[in-house]
C-alpha cells in the first residue's frame, strides 16, 4: 500500500520520511493524483454550461464523482451531495442556512468538550446572532463522553446537536449511532463531523440516519480545498441559498430569480472541479479497500505505539478511550510539545504539536497543547520505532 502513495518515499533533512501528521492531511495515493493531472491535462474546461466537448467530459467527470461519495456514504441519492470548501465551510452553511434562521433566544445547542473549533465557532456565532444559548457536553478525563450528563442534556430537547465522530486530537470514537437515536427520539437534529473518521472507519450515513454529515477531501487521500456537505433530502430542501451567483439559478432577471434544484442551488459559481474529480477518484480508492483488513491493520499500529510509548519515562499518554482509533497524542512532563516536534521534525519525523484546534479541550485537560502522532492505512511498525527512537534523542537533547 505504501507504494500507492509517491509522497512517503522521500527524504527529510537527510532522513527517510516518517509522515505521522494524518490527521491534519493525508497524503495522497497515484490514482488521485493521475486523475487530478488528466483533468488539467485533456479535460480542462467549466462544467453545467458549455455544450463542446471537453465541457461535456468535466461535467460527466464531475457528476460521476458525486456519484462516488454518495455510494461511498451509502448517501439515498447524489443530489443530497453538496460539495464545499471543506468540513469548516459545510459546517458554516449548515450554521447560516440552517440554524440561524429558526434559532431564537429560547433555544440551545450542544457541542461536546472536544470539539475541533470548526465545529465550536458557527454555533457560537449563530447563537450569538440570535441569543440562543451554547452548552457543553462535558467528558472525562480518559476522552469518553460523560454519557449521563449528555443524556441529560438530550432530554433538554436542545435545537440541535453537533458532534464530531472521531476526535481528532484524542482519537476517541463516539458512539453516534447510539447518540443520535437517542436524540431522535426527543427530537433533536444531529450534525455529525466526519472529518476524522472517513479515511479510517466505514461510514453509512443511512445506517448512522444522521441529519447531517460533513467531512473534507483532504483528509481522506483527495485534494485540499474541497469538502461534502450530506443532509436528508427534506432537510437540504428546506434550506435556502447560501451564496448567490452562476449555477444555482433557475431563471433571472431584474424581477426576481428562481433558484435550481438540488443539488445545484447550494453550489454557486466555479466549483472546485479538479478537486472534485480528485475527491471523486479518492472516494473510489477507498472503496475498493479491504475496510475490516485496514482497521485491523490502523489498530494493530496504534496499539504498539501505545506500548512503546507508555513505556518511556516522563511521558503520558493522554486520550485512553478503549474505542478509539489512528491517533496518538501525548506529553513529557519536562518538554514543551513544540520544542520536542521540532526535533523530531530534524529527525525526519513529522508528527503535529499544540492544541489541534481544540483549545476548550486542552485547557480541560490542563494542557498547553500535545504531541499528537497520527496514523493512517500505510503506516507501519517501523514508523513507531522511528518515532520512539527520535523521542529518546528528544530526552538525551533536555537531559
Amino acid at each position: 500500500m505504501r507504494d500507492a502513495f509517491p509522497a512517503l518515499h522521500q527524504t527529510a533533512y537527510d532522513e527517510p520520511l516518517v509522515y505521522l501528521d494524518n490527521a491534519a492531511t493525508t497524503q495522497k495515493p497515484k490514482a488521485v493524483l493521475d486523475r487530478l493531472e488528466r483533468y488539467y491535462a485533456r479535460e480542462n474546461s467549466n462544467v453545467h454550461r458549455g455544450v463542446h466537448k471537453l465541457s461535456q467530459e468535466a461535467t460527466d467527470a464531475f457528476e460521476d464523482a458525486r456519484s462516488a461519495v454518495a455510494r461511498l456514504i451509502n448517501a439515498p441519492s447524489s443530489d443530497q451531495v453538496i460539495f464545499t470548501r471543506g468540513c469548516t465551510d459545510s459546517l458554516n452553511v449548515i450554521a447560516h442556512t440552517f440554524a440561524r434562521p429558526r434559532l431564537g433566544p429560547d433555544d440551545t445547542v450542544v457541542v461536546t468538550h472536544m470539539e475541533h473549533h470548526s465545529n465550536i465557532v458557527p454555533w457560537q456565532m449563530a447563537c450569538e446572532a440570535t441569543g440562543a444559548t451554547l452548552k457543553v457536553w462535558p467528558i472525562h478525563d480518559d476522552g469518553t463522553l460523560d454519557m449521563e450528563a449528555g443524556m441529560r442534556l438530550i432530554e433538554e430537547e436542545p435545537f440541535l446537536l453537533a458532534i464530531g465522530h472521531v476526535s481528532n486530537a484524542l482519537g476517541t470514537i463516539h458512539p453516534v449511532k447510539s447518540i443520535i437515536e437517542t436524540a431522535h427520539r426527543h427530537g433533536v437534529p444531529v450534525v455529525v463531523d466526519g472529518a476524522q473518521s472517513m479515511a479510517h472507519l466505514p461510514v453509512d450515513v443511512q445506517a448512522l440516519d444522521a441529519d447531517f454529515y460533513v467531512f473534507s477531501g483532504h483528509k481522506m487521500f483527495g485534494p485540499t480545498g474541497i469538502g461534502v456537505l450530506y443532509g436528508k433530502y427534506d432537510l437540504l430542501d428546506s434550506l435556502p441559498p447560501y451564496q448567490g451567483g452562476g449555477d444555482m439559478i433557475d431563471e433571472v432577471s431584474f424581477d426576481g430569480t428562481t433558484y435550481a434544484d438540488l443539488p445545484h442551488r447550494l453550489e454557486a459559481g466555479t466549483p472546485h472541479i479538479a478537486g472534485v474529480i480528485g475527491l471523486g477518484a479518492a472516494a473510489e480508492f477507498i472503496e475498493q479497500l479491504d475496510h475490516e483488513a485496514v482497521q485491523a491493520h490502523e489498530d494493530d499500529v496504534l496499539q504498539y505505539a501505545h506500548e512503546q510509548l507508555s513505556e518511556i519515562d516522563g511521558l503520558r499518554l493522554i486520550g485512553t478511550a478503549p474505542h478509539k482509533t489512528s491517533v496518538c497524542s501525548f506529553v513529557f512532563d519536562d518538554i514543551h510539545p513544540y520544542d520536542a516536534g521540532t526535533i523530531l521534525d530534524r529527525l525526519g519525523i513529522a508528527v503535529r504539536t499544540g492544541h489541534h484546534c481544540t483549545q476548550p479541550l486542552m485547557e480541560r485537560l490542563d494542557l498547553p497543547g500535545t504531541i499528537r502522532a497520527s496514523f493512517a492505512l500505510y503506516n507501519t511498525r517501523e514508523d513507531v520505532d522511528r518515532l520512539v527512537q527520535g523521542l529518546g534523542r528528544v530526552q538525551t537533547m533536555f537531559g
